[in-house]
């Protein structure tokens, strides 16, 4: 009986656990991701400008993303950067897919297994050269651009919305780029 009780109860467990992953934010609550999405523009190389500091990527500089598209639609996630404590470069890929639909900047990303995270672009100039990507919550938020550098009048404005999203960007990190000239 002891038995039978535990097992129920450790199947119990598994299944609420998958129901609260499952409907877990991806999204902070107020913020809401670019509509009229364009995959196929946002595919390609990014680099980080600036990100709040979290323990991905502790201690990285010359970070980048890269975005293929992989055959069953989702998107392959490539991010490297430069460890400069451990003097080396580190590469991590993952998986990305749409939360709602494909015209809608909002993903989930995992790097490990089933475990996945909110991406959501809250920004994008038409071009897709510069966005303002959020994470599950304002403990996550990166700045990016298709080059090592970004005008100073875009980071401006690309602060004035994470600001007014409710982001402390003077905790943001700015991340050396090998061509960066601001």
């Amino acid at each position: 009986m002891k038995k039978r009780l535990f097992v129920t109860g450790g199947i119990f467990a598994l299944a609420a656990t998958a129901l609260l992953l499952k409907s877990k934010r991806t999204i902070p609550r107020g913020l809401t991701a670019v509509e009229n999405f364009d995959k196929a523009k946002y595919l390609g190389k990014w680099f980080e400008i600036a990100r709040l500091d979290h323990r991905f990527e502790k201690n990285q500089t010359y970070v980048t993303a890269q975005y293929d598209l992989n055959n069953d639609g989702s998107i392959k996630v490539t991010n490297s950067g430069f460890d400069t404590i451990k003097n080396k470069e580190r590469s991590i890929v993952g998986k990305a897919r749409f939360v709602k639909d494909e015209h809608t900047g909002m993903l989930e990303v995992s790097f490990f297994g089933p475990f996945y995270s909110g991406y959501n672009v809250i920004a994008i100039d038409k071009d897709y050269k510069y966005a303002l990507v959020a994470g599950k919550n304002r403990a996550y938020l990166w700045l990016l651009s298709r080059e090592g550098s970004i005008p100073k009048t875009i980071i401006n404005k690309y602060l004035k919305i994470a600001e007014d999203a409710g982001y402390d960007t003077s905790k943001l990190i700015w991340t050396p780029q090998a061509s960066q000239t601001n």
